[in-house]
């Protein structure tokens, strides 16, 4: 009988499920929407009982188009967004918002309230921070646990369990309170290289009591991803999903993650091994993340990690980010005068809008490369969530320059693969930052939304001197999640021989000509400008809120 393993994907609006068999062919997929709640201050918030209605649903919606039994069904894992999810001891949620409404107990990953806890952790200067490239970031959950005991402190001293959202998942399908070492060691400040946490440096930050309870409520049981939890799906967890008690799970990866460990492992077309230490994943969703193996660690300046199994066990992880990046280009487009034509016009023809502008861009070039000449006169900095790395500056925001008063679809073209190629130079500020520590690579991995476009896996060719590839797969985040089913339920013995086994990669894109190189070479120059003129711009009007005596974000 076919074996089957069940990835799901909780991501920023929607839970996925996707259904893959043991060589990692997809059987089916389904997707679920999740409500986000947006509040003044950068407050971004959600539902942990939603979240997990959104998985039951698109679980067994997956089920009934693969059309096979539970007891085909061999293992399940979760991956989700680096999430915070507040609990009271009996598994209930606690609210985590002004607002008082108790549905509300997870923190976004890109909830921001924690800007200035993240500046007092960094303003400790403790050893932890080398292995987060330095510098903290208000998206990681120990600043926002600060945040919660300063501003909401009866949700803090209520608090039994503060997890991650992809263990939270685990917890809910198995009961185990088990972590994963990729959620805590790459958001928590957990030392996995030595398999342990720093007491001194929770002393130092102010959140001393998590020592004294010896960690009970952020993990004291914590196991590499794929590991076994508990006995598998527990009575209420099987009988949500319609599948059997006792169905093995794995225990989690973050998101970015689970499409690294879907992506990099791919057997070579000839068949031979693959060295994951040549290869960058690049996982384009909301944000992006862009993950780089080595056997060694790697200290990065303004990059995550090293993270010792972070991703890969037994592999050190830096991780490289842009907090905005297809929540960039989206908000691009919808503020455009053009945007409701373009929609029309797209849906008239079947397309998405993002697909209607590529097609129409494309067919009016030379070649996909010379497509980025449409933005030779606009420029990006598409950095609406400030900069996650390589420069760890999480108030910096976007810039535009050249603009003029244009407002037909010609002039969002532009707009559009001038936010592309400003996406393309943020990431290779990071390959470089990569190189210049001894992290090199011949190969990137792209997956999520901006794999499917020939144009962007073009211009971030041309624009690093990588070649770009894209999975076979449709689905590798999905696929990642499924191999984490597929060790905990003994398919195979390890995350790596499950991703030797279970992935390939499909169609490659090469760096054109060396005149695209001198033209991004050029406007990557024009970029930096832009980042100088924003940090400039805000040391000029430091202060000055405070002197007019107005919130300005009011």
């Amino acid at each position: 009988m076919r074996q089957a393993f069940i990835g799901i994907d909780v991501g920023t609006s929607s839970a996925r499920a996707g259904i893959f068999d043991e060589k990692g062919s997809l059987l089916a997929t389904a997707r679920h929407p999740i409500t986000v709640w947006h509040e003044a201050g950068g407050v971004v918030e959600q539902s942990s009982s939603e979240i997990w209605a959104a998985c039951v649903a698109s679980v067994r919606t997956a089920m009934v188009e693969a059309a096979i039994s539970p007891s085909a069904v061999k293992g399940l894992g979760f991956d989700a967004t680096c999430s915070l999810v507040v609990l009271d001891a009996g598994g209930g949620p606690l609210t985590v918002s002004a607002s008082g409404d108790q549905r509300r107990n997870v923190i976004v990953w890109m909830d921001h309230r924690a800007i200035a806890e993240a500046r007092q952790v960094n303003d400790t200067q403790d050893d932890v921070l080398r292995y987060v490239g330095g510098s903290i970031s208000p998206e990681m959950e120990i600043p926002k646990l600060l945040w919660l005991k300063r501003h909401l402190p009866s949700t803090y001293r209520s608090a039994g369990h503060f997890f991650d959202l992809a263990d939270y998942l685990s917890f809910r399908a198995t009961g185990s309170v088990t972590r994963s070492i990729c959620t805590l060691a790459c958001k928590w400040n957990f030392l996995a290289h030595e398999g342990r946490w720093s007491g001194s440096y929770f002393e130092r930050i102010g959140l001393g009591d998590l020592v004294s309870d010896s960690y009970a409520k952020i993990g004291r049981e914590i196991v590499a991803a794929g590991t076994p939890l508990g006995i598998g799906l527990t009575e209420s967890a099987a009988r949500d999903f319609g599948l059997l008690e006792s169905t093995p799970v794995g225990a989690s990866l973050i998101d970015a993650h689970a499409g690294g460990v879907g992506t990099i492992g791919g057997r070579e077309k000839s068949g031979q091994p693959v060295d994951v230490c040549r290869r960058l994943a690049y996982i384009m969703g909301t944000s992006a993340c862009i993950m780089a193996t080595t056997t060694e660690p790697r200290f990065v300046p303004g990059v995550w990690g090293p993270y010792y199994s972070g991703m890969v066990p037994d592999f050190w992880l830096n991780e490289g980010g842009q907090s905005a990046a297809g929540a960039a280009i989206d908000h691009l487009i919808r503020s455009h005068p053009a945007y409701n034509e373009a929609v029309k016009t797209a849906r008239a023809g079947g397309m998405e809008i993002l697909e209607f502008l590529e097609q129409r861009i494309v067919s009016r070039s030379g070649s996909l490369g010379e497509a980025a000449l449409f933005a030779r006169d606009i420029h990006v900095l598409p950095e609406f969530l400030g900069n996650r790395s390589p420069f760890a500056d999480p108030d910096s925001r976007s810039v535009v320059a050249g603009m003029d008063l244009d407002v037909d679809i010609g002039s969002m073209e532009r707009l559009f693969v001038a936010g592309l190629c400003g996406l393309a130079y943020g990431l290779a500020d990071v390959v470089e930052a990569f190189r210049s520590h001894g992290v090199d690579s011949d190969l990137m991995l792209i997956s999520g939304g901006a794999g499917r476009s020939s144009l962007v896996r073009q211009i971030m060719a041309d624009t690093t001197g990588l070649t770009v590839a894209v999975p076979e797969t449709q689905e590798p985040v999905l696929l990642g999640a499924a191999m984490l089913g597929a060790v905990a339920g003994g398919c195979y013995e390890s995350i790596g021989e499950a991703m030797a086994s279970m992935s390939a990669i499909g169609c490659l894109s090469e760096p054109t000509a060396p005149g695209m190189a001198d033209f991004h070479r050029a406007k990557r120059r024009v970029h930096g400008l832009m980042r100088k003129l924003d940090r400039e711009s805000r040391d000029a009007m430091h202060g000055i809120e405070q002197i007019a005596n107005v919130d300005m974000k009011s």
